[in-house]
């Protein structure tokens, strides 16, 4: 493969591509999660891009909260609505990884990621709109749970073991 060598030390195969995924969040409702989610982003050097319309104003003191001291450094976008959105960064489809409880594209444990990723999740009770879902159905993928008595995660740790599993691949 172009993008792998050989880790000096071990001998095993690493990648070399530098990645920049993106997580996206279409009309996030609680502002603790999107600081949680931005935290994350943070730690991975990922941009976190927020389609509006948001259930808070972007500069509540729980956004900050939940991200810390570590809010003013994320790597922030902001759209006014999902056209706005592809209209201005023009992702191409196998580019789009939607996340939603009952994905059929199958687990979030089965695709290969590419680098420039973006992970795409919806607003806390109703998930992805319909203009975001429509015709990605194989596009869509889901976190396996065994429990029949959980009906959905919480958006912000749904999204960590997300962008970890679609990061794995560049995590040394």
């Amino acid at each position: 493969m172009p993008d792998t060598e050989l880790a000096p030390d071990t001998g095993a195969e690493t990648r070399s591509v530098q990645p920049d995924m993106k997580v996206v969040l279409v009309h996030p409702e609680i502002p603790g999660n999107t600081g949680t989610i931005g935290r994350t982003c943070v730690a991975l050097d990922m941009e976190l891009i927020l389609i509006h319309p948001l259930g808070f104003d972007i500069s509540d003191k729980s956004v900050r909260r939940a991200g810390l001291d570590y809010w003013k450094h994320v790597r922030l976008s902001e759209y006014d609505s999902w056209e706005d959105f592809i209209r201005d960064r023009g992702p191409r489809e196998d580019q789009l990884f939607l996340f939603e409880n009952d994905g059929e594209g199958g687990s979030v444990y089965e695709p290969e990621y590419p680098a420039d990723a973006f992970l795409i999740f919806g607003k806390e009770t109703k998930g992805l709109p319909p203009e975001v879902l429509s015709g990605r159905a194989k596009r869509t993928f889901h976190l396996p749970m065994r429990s029949a008595h959980i009906r959905s995660l919480n958006l912000s740790n749904a999204a960590t073991a997300v962008i970890y599993q679609a990061m794995r691949a560049f995590l040394s």
